[in-house]
């Protein structure tokens, strides 16, 4: 069974350099006994001594990377430590680690571990005084899912960078390696040290209901650049781990894999074609660490096993044939997508077979950890097999400079998180993002002089993480700043009729109106509400704020915008472009094709206007 006991820990302060150096004493010690090598960069056989020094239970326990609830260590709100218990069996992230000895926690915004970035450096340096204080003590390798767009578990005051497929609409590689760089400096300051980030899925299926817009684009060329470029960044001075996702590919599904179990339907050279090359250039990269997919791919493993469970993927391709020796994670197995076929007791240790490393976030712990040592004590994991995977987690704690600077300050957080400067090029980043799709009569851009009066009505889905939300309200103000006098009424992602008729009469009393559209479809009543405003014979541009493919349900909108996500940065990058403050220089990552005819495509890849020349922006 694990280890019981709770640490006496705390982390309301950071840990004074006397404590640092109690807690860090004996791996030190250990580390020194190998050799010579630099303290920052051990080599492999002090590593290798750490590891012969573990008892069977701490060797488990380093495998799993765990979700925690609670905003600090050792004293979380008491509906966190409720929820601790009933999911965990512990009442802390402190006691979480004196139990199972865990090698990682993974941060989360549901989890309550992200309010500020003041109050996350003091709770990861909780975790680390609460692991480093144990006997024979590791530092944590503490993990979150900060792709920026759609996905974020940090928000604001951190900075907020656009999302995936905005980037690839802006097509620079320059951009894509700044994101990263600053990003992954910020998260560095809070003690956050591997990002679940970037998404190297080619988004190629239009109703992909899980990757969409945190997919650069469906070109696999571009998304291997780009992808690349945000590896480097973030990887810059080994900050952060990167992470690419979702191996071998998650770009061609129309299932979610947190809710079933898609089948990629792929031949081996479409594979090679399509999805390999985002993966084959991370790891060309150096990329730190790769996450597997829970999805089903024939072509490459017949067996009917998700590529999480998959042998021939995991280690025939992605090792072997890829040449990638790094750490490999799984994405959650509190996913359905892994979950259909075996047991949460049969899924880590037949992970573990295929040749992952890190197992994370299974749904419950206390099973999957006991059954990962029952596996070892009953002869079908040797522990060997578990030594090789703990080494290449010990070999990126090393990289990360984990061993000698497990802690950060609230002085890093003040100097690098959401400073003026970051804030300022997520700004222009985003500028570089913002695509045109129509604008017919050159609509586009409205003036406050002859438009003063503005209305912005649409859908208003939840808020990624720390925005400010709502779509509208984010737009009007941002148009407020502008000069024009906006006002914001949300009507929703399916507007009634009563809504409806609400927005057309406030529409009358305005001079132009913006609509904010929300993954449209056939049957939308957002088409019902477009085609009525546009009855009023208004002026009326609408934003696409998440996928590009609305434009092909309405194509009687005059203007047209797309800006791939609605957070903040990006949503004020298209009120700056409506307002003709920029120009917008976005292009289409990914084909639109018709309504009515999905065989052809309306626009293409590459397809931009820009007010300069009212041409298309592409080399076509």
């Amino acid at each position: 069974m694990p280890d019981s006991s709770p640490g006496s820990t705390g982390n309301t302060a950071p840990p004074s350099r006397r404590t640092v150096l109690a807690a860090t004493a004996g791996l030190t010690a250990a580390l020194a006994a190998g050799g010579t090598a630099h303290a920052g960069t051990p080599d492999d056989r002090r590593l290798r001594a750490l590891i012969a020094r573990m008892t069977l239970p701490e060797k488990v326990g380093q495998l799993f990377v765990m979700r925690v609830y609670g905003h600090s260590a050792t004293a979380p709100d008491q509906a966190d430590i409720d929820a601790n218990l009933k999911e965990i069996g512990v009442r802390t992230a402190a006691e979480l680690i004196a139990k199972y000895r865990v090698g990682g926690i993974i941060y989360f915004t549901w989890a309550h571990n992200t309010r500020n970035p003041h109050q996350i450096a003091d709770l990861s340096n909780g975790i680390q005084k609460a692991s480093l204080g144990r006997p024979r003590g590791l530092p944590v390798l503490i993990s979150t899912d900060q792709e920026h767009g759609i996905v974020c578990r940090v928000g604001k005051p951190a900075t907020l960078f656009p999302g995936a497929m905005a980037i690839g609409a802006g097509g620079s590689r320059a951009d894509a390696r700044t994101l990263g760089r600053l990003a992954g400096q910020e998260l560095r300051a809070m003690g956050i040290r591997q990002n679940y980030s970037p998404v190297a899925d080619v988004n190629v299926n239009p109703a992909n209901p899980v990757i969409g817009v945190r997919s650069f684009g469906a070109e696999p060329a571009a998304v291997a650049g780009l992808v690349a470029a945000e590896v480097a960044g973030y990887q810059r001075q080994r900050q952060v781990a990167a992470t690419a996702k979702h191996f071998p590919g998650h770009g061609d599904t129309a299932v979610d894999s947190h809710y079933g179990f898609p089948v990629i339907t792929h031949t081996r050279e479409q594979w090679e074609t399509l999805d390999a090359p985002p993966f084959r250039a991370a790891v060309r990269a150096g990329i730190d660490s790769i996450m597997t997919a829970h999805i089903m791919v024939p072509a490459l493993d017949d067996s009917g096993d998700p590529a999480t469970l998959s042998r021939p993927i995991l280690t025939g391709i992605l090792r072997e044939e890829l040449g990638y020796d790094g750490v490999v994670v799984t994405d959650s197995l509190g996913m359905e997508g892994v979950r259909t076929k075996y047991g949460d007791d049969r899924v880590p240790v037949l992970a573990l077979k295929a040749g992952v490393d890190q197992l994370l976030n299974p749904p419950s712990l206390e099973v999957a950890w006991n059954a990962v040592l029952k596996a070892v004590r009953d002869g079908e994991l040797t522990e060997a097999r578990l030594d090789e995977s703990i080494l290449r987690i010990l070999r990126l704690k090393a990289k990360l400079r984990l061993f000698d600077e497990p802690y950060v300050s609230q002085g890093g957080v003040d100097r690098n998180v959401g400073t003026p400067s970051h804030l300022a090029t997520a700004d222009r980043i985003a500028e570089r993002t913002t695509t045109l799709l129509v604008n017919e009569g050159a609509l586009l851009p409205l003036s406050h002089r002859t438009h003063p009066r503005l209305l912005v009505v649409g859908a208003d889905p939840a808020s990624p993480s720390g925005t400010t939300g709502p779509p509208t309200g984010v737009l009007a103000a941002a148009l407020t700043e502008l000069g024009f006098t906006a006002t914001a009424l949300s009507t929703g992602t399916a507007p009634s009729a009563t809504t409806v008729a609400r927005a057309v009469a406030a529409a009358r009393e305005a001079d132009a109106v913006v609509v904010g559209t929300y993954n449209v479809t056939a049957s939308s009543t957002q088409k019902t509400l477009v085609e009525q405003l546009l009855a009023t014979g208004k002026p009326v541009a609408a934003v696409a704020i998440r996928n590009p493919y609305d434009v092909s349900h309405l194509p009687a909108v005059p203007a047209y915008l797309a800006s791939y996500s609605w957070t903040d940065v990006e949503l004020r990058a298209a009120a700056r472009v409506i307002a003709g403050r920029v120009d917008p220089r976005g292009r289409l990552p990914v084909p639109v094709q018709r309504a009515d005819d999905p065989t052809r495509v309306l626009y293409p890849v590459g397809h931009g206007l820009s007010y300069g020349s009212g041409q298309y922006g592409s080399d076509q």
